[in-house]
């Protein structure tokens, strides 16, 4: 008779409520479980497909008091057709080379981390990590995770993306880029690269974490179709926006 040990028990936590980072006005709580033993892997890809993400060790997803703003999206690789702008984008960054990366945490990505942290996120906590907490960040993981790195024809780093393979796709953690780069699009242009690699590998979907359709910072998750969103459990179309002609604009205004 072989030995099986027994399963570990996974709990699951709520956090303390802290001010929405998305909405202005609103409270946001998680709810929280760890990712650890032999199971990690298969429950992450459990809770992933559930909307659940991931940060470090730890699996988290928004339970918010009277507010479901938060959607869990994710594109249909095989399915996606680039729009105009889109095209254009890569077209402009087809110099770039994109190498897939284990998740080892280097002084060259932490110095541009923490150049897009003082310039896009000066107030948040991340701008004040230092180099040993940007490395758990990275390196800090029970699954199979990656680093892309995005480098310039000159060889100098553009920008990273944190990257977790789950059981049906590729799943963006986060990026950072060169702000003197804006022009390039390089987040729209992590997110195609993403798109590509998971049909080359026969991956179904690529998350893109949370969409919120109040939050400007978001808007750009819901540009990428055919894409799902999860509602009330169940994975679903993302309804296409309405087209307003000009003459309709004319009239609205």
């Amino acid at each position: 008779m072989s030995f099986k040990p027994p399963r570990r028990p996974h709990f699951f936590y709520t956090t303390a409520p802290l001010p929405c980072p998305y909405v202005p006005g609103r409270i946001e709580r998680k709810v929280v479980t760890e990712l650890a033993g032999v199971s990690a892997e298969t429950l992450h890809d459990r809770l992933s497909r559930g909307g659940f993400r991931r940060s470090h060790n730890i699996a988290y997803a928004p339970v918010c008091p009277a507010c479901s703003a938060c959607l869990p999206i994710r594109i249909r690789a095989a399915d996606f057709t680039p729009n105009r702008t889109q095209r254009r984008i890569a077209r402009l960054n087809a110099d770039l080379q994109v190498q897939e990366m284990p998740p080892r945490a280097t002084a060259e990505q932490y110095q541009l981390f923490q150049a897009y942290q003082h310039a896009r996120h000066g107030e948040g906590d991340m701008a004040a990590m230092s180099f040993y907490d940007y490395r758990a960040m990275i390196e800090d993981t029970p699954i199979e995770t990656s680093v892309l790195e995005f480098r310039l024809p000159d060889g100098r780093l553009a920008g990273g993306c944190l990257i977790d393979r789950v059981g049906d796709g590729l799943s963006a953690v986060y990026s950072f880029f060169d702000t003197a780069l804006d022009a390039r699009s390089l987040g729209t242009y992590a997110v195609l690269w993403l798109v590509s690699r998971a049909v080359e590998l026969g991956l179904p979907y690529v998350y893109l974490g949370y969409w919120v359709a109040e939050s400007r910072k978001m808007a750009y998750k819901a540009k990428f179709r055919p894409s799902e969103v999860l509602r009330g459990g169940h994975w679903m179309p993302l309804a296409e926006p309405p087209r307003i002609t000009p003459a309709k604009a004319l009239a609205e205004a």
